[in-house]
């Protein structure tokens, strides 16, 4: 690419950071590294009433959590500062005051009521609703007399009689017939500048090259681009991106799980894990020596993914259980020091050379970290056993269990001598051994699946885990 490429992700701290938002933060920037190019975050906070995130302080964790390391933005700064649009209103006003000098704008005194009752009429009769430019070509004495009167205004932009023309990396050409299109609020009746407004004049003077967004923004894209050429500035490439739906083709929503990165990040799903599916989520990547398939952290997918290939599809199913499988095998993939210090919050008791054994054994087990609480629960509390909810074979197993325990030394016996007169009685009596094995881990961890018995013992220690299987017999 022959240009210096400038990205930019503009989030409103107006709730949390959700799955779409945070793909829409890692395209920007894995597309900003793979040109060598410059990733800004830039915080749409102009609409106080709806503020949710103070300073978009959970936004900017977020990102830093994910590694999602950002130029230029609040707290580094940077040539185009300030990156908060609630104290860039000075350069909103300058390209307000041009648009008012180049006659592209006009007052419009219209009420929210009046417009309403319009769209509702245009709708009653099937016809497009958009505004009826009743404004437009106010006498100035009434725009004085209004004015005088203190009656509230927002200033529109005319939208000329032609169509304009954006280039998209997926769809490719998009032509907008702006007479299809309602003359667009530039300014709201507080005086602060819309969203559409702010946006076009913080990408003319950041100098963004590349507009890389979700689909939901190919609508009032028409408005923006019509703002690019209303000033005579140049056009950046856009890119939409699908939208993220669940398994059922419908928009991800709250009610999905996962749809907010908190709910991921509290249920113990890794960064890594979480950029990486989303990622590999409806893109293409070229060939790579990786042995690893497609767990690649983020240098590596920066290389990989094929910026000259990308889908023109309108949305892309998100999977719960396959964003599992990567974060197990992220899991795995971590060394065991680093996966110690990401579990240390989740435990109270004072952590043991014995319990990092434990911790090895079952780490490439663990869907999420948080897993590893229930994983070890046993090694701090003896399970209560139902008898009652044993199957029938397990029951016809208690007696044999109470009589290999009467002829072993419960404070010294080895883990092999107990297994091997157990399993040699079992087979002697023709009991299957996988159910013996599954009644002895049920009574060491309550649990029939899960480690070998020989290193449970070992784990837990003779007497506890003679105790544990006195315990289960004489329930």
């Amino acid at each position: 690419m022959n240009i210096a490429v400038r990205v930019r992700f503009a989030p409103s701290p107006t709730g949390l950071m959700h799955l779409g938002n945070v793909r829409t933060a890692l395209i920007n920037y894995l597309f900003a590294r793979h040109y060598q190019g410059t990733f800004i975050v830039r915080i749409e906070d102009t609409d106080q009433q709806r503020m949710f995130d103070e300073r978009a302080q959970g936004i900017l964790q977020d990102l830093q959590w994910l590694d999602l390391i950002f130029q230029e933005g609040p707290g580094i700064g940077g040539p185009s500062a300030p990156y908060y649009q609630s104290e860039r209103n000075a350069y909103y006003q300058e390209y307000l005051d041009l648009c008012i000098e180049q006659k592209k704008v006009y007052r419009c005194f219209c009420t929210a009521e009046e417009l309403e009752k319009k769209r509702d009429r245009q709708i009653a009769q099937k016809l497009p609703p958009r505004y009826d430019r009743t404004c437009l070509n106010l006498h100035h004495e009434v725009i004085h007399k209004n004015l005088d009167a203190g009656i509230p205004f927002i200033w529109r932009f005319r939208l000329p009689d032609e169509s304009v023309t954006i280039t998209d990396l997926a769809r490719g050409s998009i032509t907008y017939d702006l007479k299809n299109f309602s003359d667009f609020a530039v300014t709201r009746q507080d005086g602060t500048c819309t969203f559409i407004f702010a946006n076009f004049v913080d990408d003319v003077l950041m100098h963004i090259t590349h507009v890389i967004r979700g689909e939901d923004h190919l609508s009032n894209t028409a408005n923006q681009a019509a703002l690019y050429v209303g000033l005579n500035k140049k056009l950046p490439l856009f890119w939409h991106l699908p939208i993220i739906a669940n398994t059922d083709g419908k928009k991800l929503s709250k009610r999905d799980f996962g749809f907010s990165l908190h709910d991921l990040r509290n249920a113990g799903y890794l960064p890594e894990a979480i950029t990486n599916y989303l990622a590999i989520l409806g893109g293409s990547f070229k060939e790579t020596n990786s042995s690893e398939g497609e767990i690649m952290p983020l240098s590596e997918i920066v290389s990989a993914f094929n910026f000259d290939h990308i889908s023109s599809t309108g949305q892309i199913k998100y999977d719960i259980e396959k964003l599992r499988w990567f974060n197990q095998k992220w899991i795995q993939k971590i060394s065991f020091e680093d996966f110690k210090s990401r579990i240390a919050r989740l435990f109270e008791h004072k952590l043991d050379a014995q319990f990092d054994a434990l911790l090895m054994a079952i780490k490439p087990e663990l869907m999420t970290l948080h897993d590893v609480v229930e994983k070890t629960r046993f090694y701090f509390e003896a399970p209560h056993i139902n008898v009652n909810e044993l199957s029938e074979t397990e029951k016809a197993i208690l007696p044999l269990l109470k009589d290999i325990l009467s002829q072993v030394d419960t404070t010294s016996a080895e883990p092999e001598t107990f297994i091997k007169k157990i399993t040699g009685k079992a087979k002697a009596l023709e009991l299957p051994i996988k159910s013996v094995y599954a009644l002895l881990r049920i009574a060491l961890t309550g649990h029939a699946q899960g480690l070998g018995i020989k290193e449970l013992i070992t784990l837990l220690g003779h007497q506890e885990s003679y105790k544990r299987f006195s315990a289960l017999i004489t329930e």
